[in-house]
């Protein structure tokens, strides 16, 4: 059984910095694919980034790329969004997701197996 757990959401001005965790409990956390979705108020779920089970590919949408990164932490189970030069737009509620499925990382934008509950990032201007 997965569980991801997500943490490091909040409350921060626009142009400042966050970094999401994420907390990976199961089995064989490095044969996963390890993504990041958000969720704005009255909007569909969508894409944020992506990492492969090995690191070697990341994929972000466009809206993010250059602002923000994807990293995992094989030793600690854990995968972290950075996320840096935030705007108001940013603000959603951010899933965490995971697959074991092996997919071209663009694959995964489409969705994945698992996921967290969310936190919350609201972003000022």
């Amino acid at each position: 059984q997965v569980q991801l757990v997500e943490s490091g959401g909040g409350l921060v001005q626009a142009g400042g910095s966050l970094q999401l965790s994420c907390a990976f409990s199961g089995r064989a956390f490095r044969s996963y694919a390890l993504g990041w979705f958000r969720q704005a108020s009255g909007k569909e779920r969508e894409f944020v980034a992506a990492i492969t089970w090995n690191s070697d590919s990341t994929h972000y949408a466009e809206s993010v790329k250059g602002r923000f990164t994807i990293v995992r932490d094989d030793a600690k189970n854990t995968v972290y969004l950075q996320m840096d030069s935030l705007k108001p737009e940013d603000t959603a509620v951010y899933y965490c997701a995971a697959d074991n499925s092996d997919y071209d990382v663009s694959h995964y934008s489409n969705g994945m197996n698992y996921w967290g509950k969310g936190t919350l990032v609201t972003v000022s201007s």
